[in-house]
């Protein structure tokens, strides 16, 4: 499959997929007689997971602590604490969101009710009481 169509399929651009493999999230992607790179089922797999990753927050630092782990082949423990501390950070980014959701889901809920007592209210800030235009 050539970038572009690898491009379309994950949603990533170009730009991105060169990169990462000049940073060597992904393998060396072969080339064809061309020089165009060809990538193979292995290196969509890596696409794959290094977007995944990217997606779940993992800064690229990490993310390239984690790939020269995975080819030091003997670093299964530390692999697999780096992808559970990243789970309990996307947690805690989780239950922030959420919150921030509900609070603003209550306040869309509520919008009317709230700000119909306060836009009928009289203005009084310059001496004189007005009430304040309909909106």
């Amino acid at each position: 499959m050539k970038i572009k169509e690898v491009s379309q399929e994950f949603d990533v651009p170009t730009a991105t997929l060169r990169y990462w493999e000049s940073i060597k999230l992904l393998p060396s992607i072969k080339r064809d007689q061309s020089g165009y790179r060809e990538y193979s089922h292995y290196d969509l797999n890596w696409v794959m997971y290094v977007k995944v990753l990217r997606k779940a927050g993992m800064p690229i630092e990490k993310l390239k602590e984690y790939v020269d782990l995975y080819r030091q082949k003997n670093s299964r423990a530390e692999r697999k604490a780096i992808l559970i501390q990243q789970q309990h950070d996307l947690e805690d980014q989780i239950k922030e969101i959420t919150k921030t959701l509900n609070y603003l889901t209550y306040k869309v809920d509520n919008f009317d009710s709230h700000m119909i007592g306060y836009e009928d209210e009289y203005l009084a800030y310059d001496g004189t009481e007005k009430q304040a235009p309909k909106v």
